[in-house]
């Protein structure tokens, strides 16, 4: 009994032994075959992982800034709004609500938190919320590397990675790049971009609630709005509170207060908006950024971080401006009519104020016109016979028009406004006390224009105006419009002249001409359809004589005068016809008053420029403007007393020095006295050039002082007649004198250098002849020559430049005091001559040439 009790329990033994052994055995197995199937998963999928190691090399789309000479931020341009904070430079309240938000155990794991997918995994079975479960590390594997499909391939290549990179980087490191890179909503990218979004403040002001709340935005920015879904915002912020005081990061007191705070953001009004600070984009900073996307790349300037040091003046930004501004509502409302925005806001939405405001604020209309007084958009709710009621953005109360505003329009309120216009309107204010005197209706002119001011020495670009409003129109006159220059190109003509021998006294006839080309003939005419007989180049400069200008550009060679037009930039390819003597060949703003720059500076070679400096994002200079050499700046500190550094230009000469003073002293006669005499009149020497198009379509005046070129023309962008009494000294002349008085308050000015080799002559302007050195008159002028010429030989300057043409008997050969008719000249019109084959030629009554322009009347 005894032995078989034994053996029986000897079988049972061997029976629990032989089956723990092969449980042992198959769980040996199990792991070995796991093991084995986790390796295969692991060099089936790590086989071809990006390389992780470029993460230490990374450098993430940022911000491009324009920086004033100042130094004050003036605009921003990026794809990704992201301002890139080094991981030393972010606080350690921002970083731990980030950590207790998304990864509690970051500082702790290896880059995956095993616990972490079993206690998520543990959630989903208890039917609680999903979560994905990834550390930061996986993040920033998945952000930069991987795609952001759900999948579980993705998942092991995120887990593979992110271990990898732990033994790459550091955990600073790895966090840096997380909150440099992250979308955290409103177009914002990384957390130094994100509190500027939603708080306009810096990571180092951030509140311990307003960076719980930037923490709970990485997942799902959309559902967390600090307006539209505040509730929920609020609750999953003191969520991520109470981790923070779990973690240890915060005391029971500081969460208890920070959940009890209100959710205050740029979104909700609490907090001024970033970009409210800085000025409204303008067509100076949107044409840095078309010069830069040309140079450097589209890609490159909006994702490289380029800080970029702007030659903006902004107070002379700001009187360009104006000057345009004036001078183009002052020609719109002498044309009499009334066209308004076109923009109108449905009649049933009028009776409701909340509504109309709404649809007014949200009417897509030009808000960045500060003309006398800032313009505001507003509503024509009521019209009456005396009076409009309108309701502006921005004002409580209903403003009231009255009839006498509308003195300068045709017709009355019920002829031009119909209820729901949108108009613009400002305030007329009392210019002593500021009192408001009355509301008064405005409107953008149709007719367009562009202003440029840059330094004659540096190229350094001041002030630039491409239209009335940049909200209104983006294109830029001042850069992008390509116009015909007409008269004020005729100074490259008289330089190419003047540097081919000719002097200031040289006779040229002013008589008509006929050109055959084409096989059509061509007769160009003066602006008052007159002519003058024989007369120096002097006059024909001030008096903008077309008859002269071909003349001389038919005797010095289209092809002398194009290479000239082409050595200064304003044409890169100029065609050798006549007519373009006349400025028919259209050109552009910019590149006119950088020519007349070099006039200004006594003919070295100036490039125009809106930016001084660009650096990269670390601070490395990668463009510089200046390139002048300053041999003592090394030693500045010990130069005397009275002293200072010799700055060596190295720019190139493209006209003889005496040639460029002799066409600006001929230039300052078209200011005193010719065909800008009217309305150019400034505190020190200025010389310049009108220019008027046939059936002036555009009008010009560029000019300079000692210190500062500057530009305007005015058109229609579709071009058309601007009327009978338009001209470039009537237009521009006003626009130019306005600026160029406030930049000689801040850049000085004075007469012009006058270069060695030379000598003054007092000459008769009229004739050309040698006058004693004592002569005085308002016909006396002081010539000034190369030493070694001697300019009196015969009449005037020895040759008579006639083009082939004889004169008729009657013509006079000088006249004095004769004025064309932009200055009310009464000079009877010769209607006939004679050429010199004996055919009688008739003064005709208008200039063509085949479909041709002749470019320039005066």
């Amino acid at each position: 009994m005894t032995a078989a009790i034994s053996g029986s329990f000897r079988g049972a033994a061997m029976f629990i032994l032989s089956s723990l052994g092969g449980i042992f055995s198959a769980l040996t197995l199990g792991v070995i075959a796991a093991a084995v199937s986790i390796g295969g998963v692991l060099w089936m999928y790590g086989r071809d992982l990006p390389n992780h190691e470029q993460l230490a090399q990374y450098t993430p789309p940022t911000i491009s800034r324009i920086y004033s000479g100042e130094g004050r931020l003036i605009d921003e341009f990026a794809r990704e709004r992201r301002l890139f904070a080094p991981a030393e430079e972010i606080p350690d309240l921002v970083k731990r609500a980030f950590i207790s938000a998304e990864d509690k155990n970051f500082y702790v794991h290896a880059g995956y938190d095993p616990m972490g997918m079993i206690a998520a995994a543990v959630d989903a079975a208890k039917g609680g919320r999903l979560r994905g479960a990834s550390t930061i590390t996986q993040q920033v594997m998945k952000n930069f590397l991987l795609s952001s499909d759900r999948s579980a391939e993705r998942k092991v290549k995120e887990i593979i990675l992110a271990s990898r990179i732990e033994e790459t980087l550091g955990k600073e490191d790895i966090l840096e790049l997380y909150l440099n890179e992250i979308f955290l909503g409103q177009n914002s990218y990384g957390v130094a971009a994100a509190a500027q979004t939603y708080f306009n403040k810096t990571l180092a002001d951030l509140t311990l609630e307003e960076a719980a709340y930037l923490a709970i935005l990485p997942k799902a920015p959309s559902d967390y709005h600090p307006v539209r879904q505040a509730e929920r915002a609020i609750d999953r912020r003191n969520f991520v509170l109470r981790e923070m005081f779990e973690n240890g990061y915060i005391t029971r007191a500081e969460m208890e207060e920070a959940q009890t705070s209100p959710l205050l953001t740029v979104q909700s009004g609490h907090f001024t908006p970033f970009r409210a600070a800085l000025p409204p984009r303008d067509y100076f900073t949107d044409e840095i950024r078309r010069q830069l996307t040309a140079d450097f790349g589209e890609e490159a300037f909006f994702t490289q971080g380029f800080n970029v040091r702007a030659t903006i003046d902004a107070e002379m930004q700001q009187v360009a401006a104006e000057a345009l501004q004036r001078a183009l509502e002052s020609y719109d409302r002498g044309q009499g009519v009334w066209r308004g925005t076109g923009k109108t806001i449905a009649a049933e939405l009028l009776g409701d104020e909340v509504a109309w405001r709404t649809a007014l604020a949200n009417t897509d209309v030009a808000r960045d016109i500060k003309l006398e007084n800032p313009w505001l958009p507003a509503v024509v709710l009521e019209i009456a016979d005396q009076s409009v009621t309108l309701g502006v953005e921005g004002e409580d109360d209903l403003v009231s028009v009255p009839r006498e505003d509308i003195q300068w329009m045709r017709g009355n309120f019920f002829d031009n406004f119909t209820q729901g216009d949108v108009v613009h309107v400002r305030r007329m204010t009392d210019d002593n006390s500021g009192e408001l005197l009355r509301w008064s209706l405005r409107q953008v002119p149709e007719v367009q224009g562009g202003f440029m001011a840059m330094d004659v020495n540096t190229g350094r670009v001041i002030a630039m105006q491409g239209g009335f409003s940049y909200q209104d129109s983006v294109f830029n006159r001042a850069t992008q419009a390509t116009r015909q220059p007409g008269s004020s190109f005729k100074p490259f003509v008289y330089a190419a002249a003047l540097d081919s021998g000719y002097q200031p006294n040289t006779i040229v006839v002013d008589a008509p001409i006929e050109i055959l080309s084409g096989g059509e003939i061509w007769r160009p005419k003066n602006a008052s359809n007159r002519f003058y007989g024989p007369s120096p180049l002097r006059t024909g400069i001030e008096r903008s004589r077309n008859l002269m200008t071909v003349r001389l550009a038919q005797d010095v060679g289209m092809g002398t005068v194009a290479s000239y037009a082409e050595r200064f930039g304003v044409y890169d390819d100029m065609d050798e016809l006549l007519a373009n003597s006349l400025g028919s060949q259209e050109t552009t703003l910019y590149k006119m008053v950088a020519a007349y720059a070099m006039f200004a500076n006594g003919g070295e070679r100036v490039e125009p420029t809106l930016v001084d400096r660009i650096q990269d994002r670390y601070g490395r200079t990668v463009f510089r403007h200046d390139q002048r050499v300053c041999n003592d700046c090394e030693q500045f500190a010990s130069l005397q007393a009275g002293y200072g550094p010799r700055i060596v230009s190295n720019r190139e000469r493209v006209m003889d020095a005496i040639t460029a003073y002799q066409l600006t002293s001929m230039m300052r006669g078209v200011v005193e006295r010719g065909t800008a005499a009217g309305t150019v009149n400034l505190s020190v020497p200025v010389a310049g050039k009108t220019g008027t198009t046939n059936d002036s379509k555009d009008v010009w005046f560029v000019g300079f002082s000692s210190t500062i070129a500057a530009g305007c023309y005015i058109g229609h962008d579709r071009p058309r007649s601007l009327g009978s009494g338009a001209s470039g000294g009537g237009m521009c002349g006003p626009v130019f004198n306005e600026f160029m008085r406030e930049a000689i308050k801040k850049y000085g000015g004075g007469p012009f250098e006058v270069p060695e080799g030379g000598y003054f002559v007092k000459i008769d302007r009229y004739t050309g002849a040698r006058l004693p050195d004592s002569a005085t008159g308002e016909n006396v002028v002081s010539e000034y020559f190369r030493e070694g010429d001697d300019p009196f030989i015969g009449i005037g300057g020895g040759t008579v430049i006639d083009g082939g043409f004889a004169m008729a008997g009657d013509l006079p050969l000088f006249g004095r005091g004769e004025g064309d008719a932009e200055d009310g000249g009464n000079v009877p019109a010769a209607t006939q001559v004679q050429t010199s084959t004996g055919r009688s030629v008739v003064v005709p009554g208008r200039a063509t040439f085949g479909g041709l322009s002749s470019g320039g009347l005066y």
